[in-house]
């Protein structure tokens, strides 16, 4: 399953809520706000290095981009670009998006 995050882990607990219902060999894309998650040096970093083990991570890299944090992201963390997000959709034959 692709889980699609698009709220910020320090305004919302969508990516806590959608990292416990996460099963090994699924992945998690973050858009929007979302891409914080895949930022170093936060307080969620050691969560998200964490489920990396078993999940695929995946950031929007236009959201990273306009939100200032373009080499700011934790390495294992895979960019994909709007392409990459409809390959991913293709990839996994269900998402969720968690709002």
């Amino acid at each position: 399953m692709l889980h699609i995050v698009n709220k910020s882990p320090f305004q919302s607990t969508s990516l806590q809520t959608c990292l416990r219902m996460a099963k090994p060999g699924s992945a998690v894309l973050l858009i929007e706000d979302g891409i914080f998650a895949a930022t170093t040096g936060t307080s969620v970093e050691a969560m998200v290095r964490q489920a990396a083990g078993a999940i695929k991570f995946y950031a929007l890299q236009p959201d990273v981009d306009a939100r200032g944090a373009t080499g700011k992201v934790m390495d294992g963390i895979t960019l994909v670009d709007y392409s990459g997000f409809v390959d991913l959709t293709l990839e996994y034959s269900t998402s969720h998006s968690w709002l």
